[in-house]
């Protein structure tokens, strides 16, 4: 990948690696310092391929989840098991796109900032302003993701809130469906207790953050009807209605 051209969002590679980099090492002390993040599974993300690729996951804060998997994904690229060497930040996976809501990401200064990293922001089509809404997909949304899993790895957080235990949201077995990606689950813990909603700050100290990385999903994009993908996803970041504990 040429560090001086654009991607497919027209972004300009050389300022998104270094913007990465720079919010990667203020970042850093939040998951190995003030906190400490335990990884498991992080051999899953080794041998995947490097386009097609959807990461699921439960949701806990809006920015610091998404943040710390930008640390552990381009530690296991660059060969490293741990967070423990910053040396990834210097090499780090351009082509890694998060989904994140739009009024989210226009927020303040700083979620602009952290959209140019890799978000595609989406208008969500339940929720707006804290109030339920009942509106249409934007077709140029969907476009923008189907951009994205040509180009790389997308992170997604199905449930499309950070409340425990909402139901995994349809439209990401669609996109599963349409497609067929690769689908990594991912389990997070501790981040609500470690930071404030945003994860923009730190509601508390010397916690255990977790993140388990999970071998892919079998999905049968054939087969599957719609519920049953909807349910796998649930089960997998561990937020199905049978779990307990959620």
């Amino acid at each position: 990948m040429n560090i001086f051209s654009k991607n497919c969002f027209s972004q300009n590679l050389f300022i998104k690696k270094w913007l990465i980099i720079i919010l990667g090492k203020i970042s850093y002390r939040r998951f190995n310092g003030i906190n400490r993040l335990k990884i498991k599974g992080i051999s899953n993300l080794k041998n995947l391929p490097q386009k097609n690729v959807l990461f699921v996951s439960n949701h806990q804060t809006y920015f610091a989840d998404a943040t710390a998997m930008f640390h552990v994904f381009n530690a296991a690229l660059n060969g490293f098991n741990n967070i423990n060497n910053t040396s990834y930040l210097y090499n780090p996976k351009l082509n890694l796109y998060y989904i994140a809501a739009k009024e989210t990401m226009k927020s303040g200064i700083l979620p602009k900032i952290l959209a140019y990293t890799g978000s595609i922001s989406i208008q969500r089509t339940w929720r707006s302003k804290g109030k339920s809404v009942n509106r249409n997909l934007k077709i140029s949304d969907v476009e923008n993701v189907k951009k994205a899993l040509k180009d790389g790895w997308v992170i997604t957080f199905p449930q499309g809130t950070t409340d425990p235990g909402k139901p995994v949201r349809k439209g990401t077995a669609h996109l599963i469906k349409q497609h067929r990606p690769i689908v990594v689950p991912i389990v997070i813990g501790g981040f609500r207790k470690a930071f404030g909603k945003k994860g923009l700050s730190v509601k508390s100290k010397n916690n255990s953050l977790t993140m388990t990385v999970k071998q892919p999903l079998h999905i049968d994009f054939k087969a599957d009807k719609i519920e049953n993908v909807v349910d796998k996803i649930a089960l997998s970041i561990e937020q199905h209605h049978s779990q307990k504990n959620i």
